[in-house]
């Protein structure tokens, strides 16, 4: 019986109780004002057998609940239910008139008018069985259509965290084995560079696995992590490049995704500060533009440097990880002209992430 629906909580039990009390009334007035009986025999007869009926009622979610309509056919289903009706509305009128006429006396003229009604209260019995069946069976596929709704999201948001965690592993093993030739190559021309490099990188990756959990960073920590990086690749490349922000103050503390940055990075160092023999600036912008943040990430190049050919895991990774955090495909924006090459990523505010 607790696993009733209509008694699950205050609310439903209050409705379910002023709906019989409701119909109690409307009953006893039918009888008093329409049939012609007394006022005591319309309050008797019409509160004895809807509180009966009230409670048979809880009961019908039993064959409601077990016989399914996934597991048998509807033929069946319509015969156990009429089974059900017929056997629930016989007990329904013994109980209520005994109770009646030995319980509360009303005697001979009461049977008379008990007899004379039977045939449409036995109907009565039935279209309340069917009529209650047929809102447990609502309840259910109502209850069963929601978790189905629930469970997919779940099952959603399972494959977009195990394709969020794919593309986030593609970018340390990236930047580490570009950080690795580069260490192979200052351990024979500069080994104390080398050295240095080798304690930074490992700065860097502590500082990584630290934050690798987290699906988002204040943007501040995340520039952080970013200024550990440059400072490795400055061991390599010196006075080729500077690093420049110009951050917003009130854009410091929005999250953003965890290592969204670093390939972007990567991608300025390798196509625009190795390819060049001019000094690169690479400047870090942040605002707060139409309810979303605004990065910027600018970088100037040589023309006439032969491109580096990239694998391609770059701007694509962070476009597929933003387009899976905020179901938006129009969050990053590519600009190059003769001599400045752009990465703009707009990240929504207020947006929750998985």
């Amino acid at each position: 019986m607790l696993s009733n629906p209509l008694l699950k909580n205050f609310r439903s039990v209050y409705l379910y109780l002023l709906f019989w009390v409701s119909l109690s009334v409307v009953y006893a007035l039918l009888l008093y004002l329409v049939i012609g009986t007394t006022l005591s025999t319309a309050l008797a007869d019409s509160f004895v057998f809807n509180f009966i009926l009230s409670f048979l009622g809880l009961s019908f979610w039993y064959p409601a609940r077990f016989i399914s309509f996934e597991s048998n056919k509807v033929g069946k289903i319509f015969l156990a239910h009429l089974t059900g009706s017929v056997l629930a509305s016989t007990i329904w009128l013994i109980t209520g008139y005994y109770f009646i006429t030995a319980t509360l006396g009303l005697g001979e003229t009461y049977s008379t008018f008990f007899y004379s009604t039977l045939s449409w209260r036995f109907i009565i019995g039935l279209l309340i069985y069917f009529l209650i069946t047929s809102l447990y069976y609502i309840i259910i596929y109502y209850t069963g259509f929601h978790e189905r709704i629930l469970r997919e999201a779940d099952l959603r948001n399972l494959v977009t965290e195990a394709e969020l965690k794919s593309l986030k592993f593609q970018i340390n093993p990236h930047f580490i084995f570009n950080s690795l030739n580069s260490m192979s190559a200052l351990t024979t021309l500069d080994p104390s560079k080398a050295k240095e490099m080798i304690l930074k990188l490992a700065d860097f990756l502590r500082y990584t696995l630290a934050n690798n959990v987290r699906q988002t960073n204040k943007l501040s920590e995340e520039l952080k992590n970013i200024r550990l990086y440059l400072e490795i690749e400055k061991i390599r490349f010196e006075d080729k490049f500077e690093y420049i922000e110009e951050l917003a103050e009130d854009t410091k503390s929005i999250p953003v995704p965890n290592m969204i940055l670093q390939p972007l990075f990567e991608n300025a160092i390798k196509h625009a500060v190795y390819e060049t023999l001019e000094k690169v600036t690479l400047k870090m912008n942040s605002v707060i533009e139409n309810n979303f943040l605004k990065l910027t990430l600018e970088n100037n190049f040589d023309p006439t440097a032969i491109a580096k050919k990239g694998a391609g895991v770059g701007i694509q990774n962070i476009k597929n990880r933003l387009e899976l955090l905020y179901h938006q495909n129009n969050l990053i924006e590519v600009k190059k002209d003769e001599k400045t090459f752009s990465v703009i990523l707009y990240i929504p505010l207020g947006e929750n992430v998985i």
